[in-house]
């Protein structure tokens, strides 16, 4: 629990409750009459005034200068959602729904721009999904194809369905034959495994074989360096930029073209993505907890998607501090629980 919220009696508890469902419903400051109607205390507006006076205090609430009413502030939307809000998974309704609407049997870069849309759509704010390397992925089968120059043409595929093509161009010239029997090796005894453990599985063959390395073995090692090359780092998806214009709520439409800019970047988001993968479930940054500028306005809500314990990105939701948390957070898990499975399906064990 909050350690402010444990200085908060039931009555500013509700209060507190009462006040930030009902800015989050109507975007206006609530005043202290609204309050004493729609909290349900029976307790003069006198006393009303006295406890929102504390909460202010306390720096949970704020009274904007146009307005004898209060709105939350970050502080006090992270008391709300860690104490006071009562969360509810999705019912199985809506499960159906993302389930019918999420390719689960396409390829991981389609299931994946699917789910960006689609949290977007289902929250009408902004979808973002960090995409994993395909070094993150078992390979299933290997081609190579014979093209001029010495150049060689790498088809990859990979179990989850995606095909990659690279041109490398080895020290010295393959023959067809010659490239046909090093694919037959590579699929033959690392079907299955990850490029990085392929790597590493090929380096210490390599030196155990020592002056006895032969031919094939030699050239599966060379061609393989240059096929299974690190490719570049993780990428972003981002889906719904636009529902944040004109909900801003009294930030300003620099710090709206500060995010904007930040989702051209990707960098920066990227970045706080990767801190995401690293904790259990849902994240939830309120304001300024990001610690990164362009979020100050807003909140992010993020959750791991990976097969079983293999952590492969993070997948959420940013839009304003007045969001329905009770509704994003349920969206954002249950959408990774759907990712999750998919890739499970599509895989053979990590």
């Amino acid at each position: 629990m909050n350690a402010t919220s444990q200085h908060l009696d039931a009555r500013a508890r509700q209060l507190l409750r009462t006040l930030i469902a009902r800015y989050i419903a109507e975007g206006q400051p609530v005043g202290s009459r609204t309050l004493a109607k729609a909290s349900g205390l029976d307790v003069s507006p006198a006393t009303i005034r006295n406890i929102m006076s504390d909460l202010e205090e306390f720096g949970l609430v704020a009274a904007p200068h146009t307005s004898a009413g209060r709105v939350p502030t970050s502080q006090g939307y992270r008391v709300f959602v860690d104490s006071l809000l009562e969360m509810r998974p999705l019912g199985e309704p809506e499960v159906d729904q993302l389930r019918r609407e999420l390719p689960t049997d396409a390829a991981t870069p389609d299931l994946l721009g699917s789910a960006t849309s689609l949290l977007s759509e289902m929250t009408h704010f902004v979808g973002v999904v960090s995409v994993p390397r395909r070094e993150e992925f078992p390979f299933r089968h290997i081609d190579f194809v014979q093209l001029d120059g010495g150049r060689v043409l790498v088809i990859l595929v990979f179990t989850d369905g995606q095909v990659q093509n690279r041109v490398i161009a080895p020290q010295r010239a393959y023959a067809p034959a010659e490239l046909e029997q090093v694919a037959n090796y590579l699929n033959a005894n690392y079907a299955g495994m990850r490029i990085d453990e392929i790597r590493a599985r090929l380096l210490r063959e390599m030196q155990e074989e020592g002056a006895r390395l032969n031919r094939l073995l030699a050239a599966a090692v060379e061609v393989a360096q240059a096929a299974f090359q690190d490719s570049a780092g993780n990428d972003m998806l981002v889906a719904g930029q636009t529902n944040l214009m004109g909900r801003q709520e009294g930030a300003d439409v620099d710090r709206l073209r500060d995010l904007f800019e930040a989702f051209q970047r990707k960098r920066d988001l990227l970045q706080l993505l990767e801190r995401c993968s690293r904790a259990e479930g849902v994240r939830l940054f309120i304001g300024e907890e990001s610690g990164f500028a362009a979020l100050d306005s807003y909140s992010l809500v993020t959750a791991p998607y990976g097969v079983g314990s293999r952590v492969l990105g993070v997948l959420g939701v940013i839009g304003p501090t007045r969001m329905a948390y009770e509704r994003v957070i349920p969206v954002v898990q249950a959408t990774a629980q759907i990712i999750s499975g998919a890739l499970k399906r599509g895989q053979p064990p990590l």
